[in-house]
């Protein structure tokens, strides 16, 4: 069983920063061998792909929206993987999740395990 949970969430104003972290674990999860990735789920919408890190960190990818605001890093040691959000905007609102990545699909990844709790952010304008 894979565990994922997140938090740093919160009330933030626009133009304002956030900094989420996930820690992951599991008996069998080898979290230093896995992709890894942000999604969020706005109220009403469907749940979407926010940031991509490959096992070693040196690999990144965006979603257009977040696109030079957000940087998605990850510490293996601790296993956990962080997002930093600056410039937040009142549209960045939403649940966000983190998960390992299925194989495939690098643009538009899939989550591989049952979704944790998330944690809610929240922009004000």
């Amino acid at each position: 069983q894979v565990q994922l949970v997140e938090s740093g969430g919160g009330l933030v104003q626009a133009g304002g920063s956030k900094r989420l972290s996930c820690l992951a674990s599991g008996l069998t999860f080898f979290f230093g061998n896995a992709a890894m990735g942000w999604f969020r789920q706005a109220p009403g919408k469907e749940r979407e792909f926010v940031a991509r890190i490959d096992w070693s960190g040196s690999d990144t990818f965006y979603a257009d929206s977040v696109k030079g605001r957000f940087t998605i890093s990850r510490n293996n040691a601790k296993n956990t993987v962080y997002l930093q959000m600056n410039s937040l905007k009142p549209e960045d609102t939403a649940v966000y999740f983190c998960n390992a990545l299925r194989p495939g699909n690098y643009y538009n990844p899939q989550g591989l395990y049952f979704w944790g709790q998330g944690t809610q952010v929240t922009v004000s304008s």
